[in-house]
């Protein structure tokens, strides 16, 4: 009996005090990210501003507080497009996301967001040493010209580079005499994903997901251009 009456008066004991420090902090982050974080991105943010926790103590606080990270939703729609077999390339980069200087690796893809009045296909082209968006083009339909001026504009805005390598998936868009064309002409060497292997372009999948959770799916767009 001593002992149980001991504990029911004694104070919050250190550990807890600093649960709550912390719980206070993960909702900052989870605040601050449109209440979009979980675990994998609200622990770093704690690292950064110099608390010292653990992942798993960080999952633990967040179940608590009944914080979840917004997931992602099913894509659509699918691409029927034709794909000349003697324009597929092998896939070179062999899921090597990095690189050591920029405009050396490039990968890309185009994802579907939708609004009242229809889909709004939005093509990237992403830097793979700095994951910086370094093309993009959006328009109404799926065509050769939407991935073509993503990468275009990746072209205007750093120039031609040499051994530049290009990866993407096998889409009709990417396998298009125009597109192909555009590659031959700056020397750029083509690299292909595998046929139904989104791993092969992990890199732009997870760029897509983060797009998508943290941004697109907060919010019902009456109109392309308001996306």
């Amino acid at each position: 009996p001593s002992g149980y009456y001991s504990w029911l008066n004694r104070g919050p004991s250190q550990r807890s005090q600093d649960d709550e420090v912390l719980t206070r902090q993960v909702h900052r982050s989870y605040t601050e990210s449109g209440e979009t974080y979980g675990v994998r991105r609200v622990w770093p943010d704690l690292l950064a501003w110099g608390y010292v926790c653990g992942r798993g103590r960080v999952a633990r606080l967040m179940r608590q507080a009944a914080l979840q990270a917004r997931q992602p939703r099913r894509r659509l729609p699918k691409d029927k497009g034709e794909r000349p077999m003697h324009l597929l390339a092998p896939n070179r980069l062999e899921r090597h996301f990095v690189a050591s200087q920029p405009n050396q690796r490039w990968v890309a893809d185009f994802t579907y967001i939708w609004a009242t009045e229809g889909w709004l296909y939005v093509a990237i082209v992403l830097d793979l040493y700095s994951r910086r968006v370094v093309g993009w083009s959006m328009k109404a339909q799926m065509t050769a010209e939407l991935v073509t001026d993503a990468l275009v504009m990746a072209l205007w805005r750093r120039g031609p580079a040499e051994n530049l390598l290009h990866h993407s998936d096998q889409g009709s868009q990417y396998t298009s005499d125009l597109f192909q064309r555009l590659l031959g002409e700056y020397g750029i060497e083509c690299s292909m994903s595998r046929r139904g292997d989104c791993w092969d372009n992990a890199a732009m999948e997870s760029f897509f997901s983060s797009l998508k959770s943290e941004r697109i799916y907060r919010r019902m767009y009456r109109n392309r251009e308001e996306v």
